[in-house]
């Protein structure tokens, strides 16, 4: 039997052994294959298999294989990579398709699978997964005539992906200073593109959890918990450092602590970064998630950007940059994606080195080039257990029936002293509320509002 729950909006993930097995691994390989085929019928197909550090990738990346192959499918395994290094080497390589075998920043008991079509264009719920959590359920997969083929890696994925993305992009290396800088990689995959990136720059770089480790036993991966930072902002402090960094689990998100060990809120970093991209494609679209982050919005305009709202999820956001020719989208949860001649996804490389030398020029610390965006006052994501979400819903539309009403993406409130968005989970009975207010008071008075009536 297949857990179904597995197949999320954007990937799908689960624990290894109980949700996640060999067979069900098996099975996505078969599943990914018979919808790539119908979509490329007569087309010899090859498509990248890629990998993180969990203690169970390795199996589960061999049984995939498997199903892959005995479906006629073509395959090269890219080996051990973060989840941007994979999407670029099913790009640039110009592959069919790809997998990475990844639970992201899931504890270490979770595996799950990023899947894409060719130019590393994300398949989510909608767009196929939902299909094959039904054609892995099933189980009736036809033999193929001929098995697929294993190919030998003979890129050196990295190193082009640097030369790439630098280029591309404008970086000027030689503008970066040399700082000192704390990175916490948390044992995991982001340690081999920080890596690669600060190879040839001048900075002392401070490495902390940079062995590969499944178990990741110093914290969780997920920096967009303030407890898993509390390790690097400790450690800026101590070693009188300029910045600190983390990725998280897959590589594909970053954070940043200023010199004084405070994290820098991803509006602020997604308002700068979006300023940057302008400067390279002026009067150009500039996408943003619709959880509050108004900073972002007032720095794309006054950049001379046109800020364009889209709905959350790493999958949908990249489909509606390819849609809608945005250059540029930075998600609140820590994802920045960035559009290549070959593809749009995030590019950590971009966006670490885009900051550096944004931050050379400023010459000031970390904090004082910041502390002008710190305008707003945010709530946090805040998630409640919920019974009837469609009552939540209406009774939020009820009262607030006065303000700016938005519904791409559960509810969006907005008056001008505070707005929020409130959603819901795909897969649990909760509901998210994300609020923006003008002063801390009126955050603190209109979070704890808008609480009693989700908690009704």
């Amino acid at each position: 039997m297949i857990n179904k729950s597995i197949f999320k909006a954007y990937d799908i993930r689960g624990i290894y052994g109980t949700d996640i097995t060999s067979d069900t691994a098996k099975r996505i390989g078969k599943a990914y294959a018979t919808i790539i085929k119908r979509e490329n019928p007569d087309k010899n197909l090859h498509i990248a298999v890629g990998m993180d550090m969990r203690l169970s990738s390795e199996e589960l990346k061999n049984y995939l294989i498997e199903g892959l192959l005995e479906s006629g499918i073509d395959v090269t395994f890219i080996g051990l990579v973060s989840t941007p290094t994979f999407y670029f080497g099913v790009a640039n390589y110009n592959f069919d398709g790809g997998i990475q075998v990844s639970a992201s920043h899931n504890p270490g008991e979770y595996n799950g699978f990023k899947i894409v079509r060719a130019n590393g264009v994300p398949v989510s719920g909608d767009s196929g997964l939902y299909e094959m959590a039904d054609l892995a359920e099933e189980n009736e997969f036809p033999d193929a005539p001929n098995h697929g083929k294993i190919h030998e890696n003979t890129h050196n994925i990295l190193e082009d992906l640097l030369a790439s993305q630098i280029n591309e992009w404008k970086i000027d290396t030689s503008k970066i200073k040399p700082f000192k800088i704390v990175v916490d990689a948390a044992n995991a995959m982001g340690a081999l593109d920080v890596e690669a990136m600060f190879a040839d720059l001048p900075c002392e770089i401070i490495k902390l959890n940079f062995k590969l480790d499944g178990t990741f036993p110093a914290h969780e991966a997920d920096p967009l918990k303030d407890e898993n930072l509390k390790i690097l902002s400790d450690a800026v402090k101590e070693h009188e450092a300029d910045l600190g960094i983390a990725p998280d689990g897959d590589g594909d998100r970053y954070f940043f602590v200023d010199e004084k060990g405070e994290i820098i809120r991803q509006e602020i970093m997604r308002g700068i970064m979006a300023q940057q991209a302008l400067k390279l494609h002026p009067n150009t679209i500039m996408h943003y998630d619709i959880r509050p982050g108004k900073i972002t919005i007032d720095m794309i305009e006054e950049a001379g950007g046109i800020p364009q709202v889209g709905k959350v999820g790493h999958s949908l956001i990249k489909e509606q940059m390819l849609e809608t020719g945005a250059y540029f989208s930075g998600e609140s949860s820590g994802h920045f994606f960035y559009r290549m001649s070959y593809g749009v996804f995030e590019a950590p490389v971009v966006y670490v080195l885009g900051f550096l030398e944004y931050i050379s020029e400023k010459n000031m610390p970390v904090s004082e080039i910041i502390a002008p965006y710190k305008k707003y006052f945010h709530s946090g994501e805040i998630n409640s257990d919920v019974k009837d979400k469609d009552a939540v819903f209406a009774k939020l539309k009820e009262v607030y029936k006065d303000a700016k009403i938005s519904e791409l993406d559960g509810v969006m409130i907005e008056y001008n002293d505070f707005w929020f968005n409130v959603r819901a989970s795909n897969t649990e009975p909760k509901m998210r509320l994300n609020l923006e207010a003008v002063s801390q008071d009126v955050m603190e008075a209109k979070r704890d509002e808008v609480l009693d009536i989700i908690r009704g």
